[in-house]
């Protein structure tokens, strides 16, 4: 027992002296990042600059519009109330500046020959289908979907997506885009591939976000988490009694990996409690354990398929 105790305070001390050391080199990249307001640019565009403002942001003015409909876009009281609203929230846009910065360096960090983005900020009609658009070397965010969940203007949306259409989400939802891309499209179509795949995102953005909590990095609230970790052994077992892992039902997707209301295991005292996308949390504490029990890198891990990253895991959840 006391060997054991001495080995556990070793491997303790190696992975904060790993950190330290990877927090230290990160520390030292630099990074180029400015935030352009457009939003701003938008709610003061008149007859006069309208000309710059299009030719500075071409991509942000389809040219089937002629000028008069942006005009009568940027006056009309709807718009005007939105421009009020993104600013009375995000007058002071330097905690998130300062949060990208930290990400963009861990992303240049495990990722080398990622290029920062041109960063952008628009309102886009509470478009919150497209929060975070990354392309092309620009990134895009859409202020007016997050200016917190009980705002007037998300009234008739679900209360499962208002959660999300706050501000601290604004930087995790970064890490998911440049995460997903690094990943790729998922094209084992079982369960088991699909929560592999969501979970490997999972992994990416723990690596990417290392001070915010796995509950923002995942959206759940403190209490969804908590959920989901004391409850682990159940979910487990629920997929492997069931047989779903290799099942490729279209159903389970929506029921466990998809935004919802909750996920549905169609067990009354367990729906009521458990949070939407359970299957992405499982999915992240196999990775994390193929991870801590094999010594491969993090490019080899993005190419692992599924069935090798799950055999190898040793899984186990947590009682």
């Amino acid at each position: 027992m006391k060997y054991l105790k001495f080995a556990i305070i070793f491997c303790i001390l190696c992975s904060c002296s790993s950190k330290n050391k990877v927090d230290k080199e990160v520390a030292e990249i630099p990074v180029d990042i400015k935030i352009e307001r457009f939003d701003r640019l938008f709610a003061e565009m008149t007859q006069e600059n309208l000309p710059n403002l299009k030719k500075e942001y071409p991509f942000l003015f389809s040219e089937k519009f002629a000028d008069s409909v942006w005009i009568k876009r940027s006056r009309d009281t709807i718009q005007q109330e939105v421009n009020k609203e993104v600013e009375k929230a995000f007058s002071d846009f330097s905690s998130e500046e300062d949060e990208l910065y930290s990400l963009f360096q861990r992303i240049k960090y495990y990722f080398p020959e990622i290029k920062e983005p041109r960063v952008v900020t628009i309102t886009n009609d509470v478009d919150y289908h497209n929060k975070v658009v990354l392309s092309k070397g620009l990134l895009i965010i859409s202020l007016d979907t997050y200016l917190g969940k009980d705002h007037h203007f998300y009234e008739g949306i679900q209360k499962y997506l208002r959660q999300h259409f706050d501000r601290q989400y604004i930087v995790p939802d970064v890490a998911s885009m440049y995460a997903k891309n690094q990943i790729g499209p998922i094209r084992d179509r079982t369960f088991l591939g699909n929560l592999v795949s969501f979970g490997k995102e999972l992994y990416l953005k723990n690596l990417l976000l290392p001070d915010f909590s796995d509950a923002r990095k995942i959206g759940y609230t403190e209490e969804q988490y908590a959920w989901a970790k004391a409850n682990e052994e159940e979910i487990w077992r629920y997929f492997v009694d069931r047989q779903l892992l290799y099942s490729t039902e279209s159903t389970l997707m929506p029921r466990f990996l998809y935004p919802g209301p909750f996920s549905k295991f169609y067990l009354e005292e367990i729906d009521k409690e458990a949070p939407d996308r359970i299957g992405q949390f499982i999915g992240w504490r196999i990775v994390t354990s193929y991870m801590k029990n094999n010594n491969v890198s993090l490019r080899q891990l993005i190419v692992a398929d599924a069935e090798t990253i799950f055999n190898r895991s040793k899984y186990k959840p947590e009682r």
